[in-house]
């Protein structure tokens, strides 16, 4: 697949699913519309994450110097940035449009991780004043480092396609971030150690509907049968593969940011990119996560 023609199906799947998320296809009610419309910025966005272009400046840029014929009312890069940040609720809606239309929610087996994202380096991060009262220190077990920051916490589905996403302050126990991301799903969800407990297992079987299972510790029995903790173990690695894929494709660990709302919006767009790439994927023939097949650099 050419660059160009993943820049149109890209276009082409936000103008559709734009339309079923905002009434009458109007999304402001007063003042003047925008130049550049908001599928074109949204487009933009999911094109340069693909590309590993990360930063709003890098976007504005890449497509000022590479495709302003098809993007001709591209302004200033603050008029840009300014636009894309209020959609940030757009790009969470149309990811969730895509994900209905997988089958990602009524998918039997869901399986959830975490993932740090560090405000900046440990030695600086006394003398941070970024996201001061949002972010705190937190432990990175498959890392083994204490950082600065926030933990995001993701859930996927047997295919790979992502059905939640949240983030929180560091110290934030996963037992209370992993309620904002099994909404819109039931069933059989797998996790780590971390979530190791009958209490809440029966907790949260009760109230969400989820069967949550995990690997067992070395020193305790598992009476769920002799295969079941490799099974776990070998089956969560999808999640390892596609936290892979955001954090070295499309740089989720690292935050640019400076607020909230721009964190916001740059993680929603990050994870409509990889919704939109592996819709893509899947609907011409290839593996949904292999999006070298797509050979697009």
């Amino acid at each position: 697949m050419s660059i160009e023609d993943f820049i149109i199906d890209a276009f082409c799947l936000v103008e559709e699913n734009f339309k079923r998320v905002v009434e009458d296809g109007i999304l402001r009610k007063r003042g003047y519309e925008p130049k550049l419309t908001d599928g074109e910025i949204i487009t933009m966005e999911i094109v340069g994450e693909f590309l590993g272009i990360d930063t709003d400046k890098g976007i504005w840029l890449y497509f000022k110097q590479h495709w302003f014929e098809w993007f001709p009312q591209l302004g200033s890069r603050s008029n840009f940035v300014k636009q894309a940040a209020n959609l940030w609720r757009i790009k969470q809606k149309i990811q969730e449009n895509l994900v209905r239309e997988l089958g990602g929610y009524t998918d039997s087996l869901h399986i959830a991780d975490g993932f740090p994202m560090p405000v900046c380096k440990f030695k600086r991060a006394y003398f941070s004043s970024i996201f001061k009262g949002v972010a705190a220190y937190g432990y990175c077990a498959s890392k083994a480092e204490t950082y600065y920051g926030f933990k995001g916490n993701l859930a996927i589905s047997s295919l790979g396609i992502i059905t939640g996403v949240t983030t929180a302050a560091a110290h934030v126990d996963e037992r209370e971030s992993l309620w904002d991301i099994v909404d819109n799903f039931n069933g059989l969800l797998l996790a780590d150690k971390g979530l190791i407990g009958a209490d809440f297992q029966q907790q949260i079987k009760k109230e969400a509907g989820i069967n949550l299972q995990t690997p067992m510790r070395d020193n305790m029995q598992d009476n769920r049968g002799k295969d079941a903790n490799s099974w776990l173990i070998s089956t969560r690695r999808l999640v390892e593969t596609v936290i892979g894929q955001l954090s070295e494709r499309f740089h989720i660990e690292k935050i640019w940011a400076r607020d909230v709302w721009h964190l916001t919006n740059r993680i929603a767009r990050k994870i409509l990119s990889h919704t939109v790439a592996l819709f893509i994927n899947k609907s011409i023939g290839n593996e949904p996560l292999q999006f070298e097949r797509l050979g697009i650099a």
